[in-house]
């Protein structure tokens, strides 16, 4: 029997669908599968640089585990999904480098494993291009190596919604049974919220098949369960927790925010509020030809009476998307990663169409020059994107770290406490504390700040222009980088 990646059929190679026939076993080393996920481990090592600091989300999550500096308030929306996966590096090391390596080694694995889940039923080259669309993108290729939860949840996706596609083929498929609870264990595990979206169309198809759903809602409880139980022991409930999780994301509700999250993808990581003109079309071309390609793939799939491989998906692309471009009032591009993680196998199977579908052989020459030009167009523009990007964060976080190398020479040292302006990321960096009176870090008050200011290291930080609260007013102002930091009598006194 003829491996299915050497088919040569011309169905197989039409459609990008392996015949119905051809399910043995795979060897484990697929070489296109495995070609994409080291390149794109190579290109975050290369491309994003393990030096790169860490964000503000980064430092929230790190702080966590972290046996250098104290953890920072956990606020209601987030998990603790990615602050455990980062744990065998942060619990005992500071080197920011040696976490995005781990990462990045991490991430390509992660997507290795997701897409061979699909190889029996998508062709491999199909598969890898699939794999190499999503990896492409400026959005995959800088949150792939940081400790965000975004792409884990698109692994995960991944992994779900293809063991799904299995069970439904064969019900004696063990490993698929395991793959659909733990690929929606591991969303669940990364944003609980998110998991629900994306399961919602697996949900559907499951409710006449009891042991599948079960699978699927174990999957959810097993790693939404901490957050759960986590709600009420320190938010007031599971229902005061979504509400404040609610609250702070602005309050979840219509709002459009499709033309927000086209902003985003000239390379604003947070885009709130959303203000400012659209990037050049150029650099969202893409997102325009994704829902067409998708589509052409659609059809496709339906023609060869192959439908489940790629509309369901499509289906899950689209409902993971819609809470981020229709119910919240801000944009981070990183929110729609899951969506496009399960976009690009439909959209892969749409290219195929088009480099296949011509039968003279002069017409599939032109047909695959015109699509390999807009493939290297694409990566070209997304390559920009990403070295703007990269080149933004690092001067934020350059600017962190210089602020807290200056509060330093003014006497704030561990034990130490931070307030204000970006006191979250700088405090990490100074590996103090934070507290913040109003916001959505809320986690003290200034009564409570005030009595602090008397028996540790405390400092206030402000913009140029900013006055401080009532009771730093009268505590002496020095310049921390590009701050004001309003410096505790105690600190002074400690100098």
């Amino acid at each position: 029997m003829a491996d299915g990646s050497n088919v040569t059929m011309t169905g197989a190679s039409r459609t990008g669908f392996p015949p119905r026939s051809a399910r043995p076993r795979r060897r484990w080393g697929e070489p296109w599968l495995a070609a994409v996920a080291g390149a794109f481990t190579l290109a975050q090592l290369i491309l994003v640089r393990p030096d790169l600091g860490l964000g503000w989300d980064e430092t929230v999550y790190v702080s966590q585990v972290s046996g250098q500096v104290p953890a920072a308030f956990f606020s209601a929306p987030r998990a603790r999904g990615i602050s455990l996966l980062v744990a065998p590096i942060a619990s005992w090391s500071d080197s920011t480098g040696l976490l995005r390596v781990y990462l990045a080694v991490l991430s390509g694995l992660g997507l290795y494993f997701a897409l061979r889940v699909w190889r029996a039923h998508v062709m491999p080259r199909v598969l890898a291009l699939a794999g190499a669309l999503f990896t492409s993108l400026w959005v995959t290729l800088f949150y792939g190596p940081q400790a965000m939860p975004n792409y884990w949840v698109a692994v995960g996706a991944l992994v779900a919604v293809g063991c799904f596609v299995r069970v439904r083929e064969n019900a004696r498929d063990r490993a698929a049974w395991w793959g659909v609870f733990a690929g929606t264990a591991l969303m669940a595990w990364m944003r609980p919220m998110d998991a629900v979206y994306v399961v919602l169309p697996l949900l559907a198809l499951a409710v006449r098949r009891p042991r599948l759903l079960a699978v699927l809602v174990a999957g959810l409880l097993a790693g939404a369960g901490e957050w759960v139980i986590e709600a009420y022991v320190s938010y007031g409930g599971l229902g005061q927790r979504l509400s404040d999780a609610s609250r702070i994301q602005g309050g979840l509700g219509w709002h459009l925010a499709v033309v927000d999250q086209l902003r985003s993808l000239g390379g604003r990581t947070l885009c709130r509020p959303c203000t400012g003109s659209a990037p050049n079309p150029v650099v969202t071309l893409w997102c325009f030809a994704l829902p067409v390609l998708a589509a052409l793939g659609a059809v496709t799939a339906v023609r060869a009476r192959r439908a489940l491989p790629v509309l369901l998906p499509l289906a899950c692309a689209v409902t993971a998307a819609v809470p981020y471009l229709f119910l919240i009032g801000y944009a981070a591009p990183r929110f729609l990663l899951p969506a496009y993680a399960l976009l690009a196998l439909p959209v892969a199977h749409g290219l195929a169409h088009l480099v296949g579908a011509p039968s003279r052989r002069t017409a599939r020459i032109v047909a695959v020059s015109l699509v390999a030009a807009c493939l290297a167009a694409h990566m070209a523009v997304q390559y920009v994107v990403l070295e703007h990007t990269v080149r933004s964060s690092a001067a934020n976080r350059d600017g962190w770290s210089r602020t807290a190398s200056a509060l330093h020479t003014l006497g704030v040292r561990p034990p130490c406490l931070l307030s204000g302006y970006e006191a979250v990321p700088i405090a990490f960096y100074t590996g103090c504390g934070s507290a913040q009176t109003d916001g959505h870090d809320t986690s003290t008050t200034a009564a409570a700040l005030t009595r602090a200011a008397h028996r540790t290291s405390l400092a206030v930080l402000t913009r140029p222009g900013d006055r401080p609260p009532a009771y730093a007013r009268t505590w002496s102002m020095e310049r921390a980088g590009a701050l004001h930091a309003y410096v505790a009598p105690f600190v002074r006194q400690g100098r």
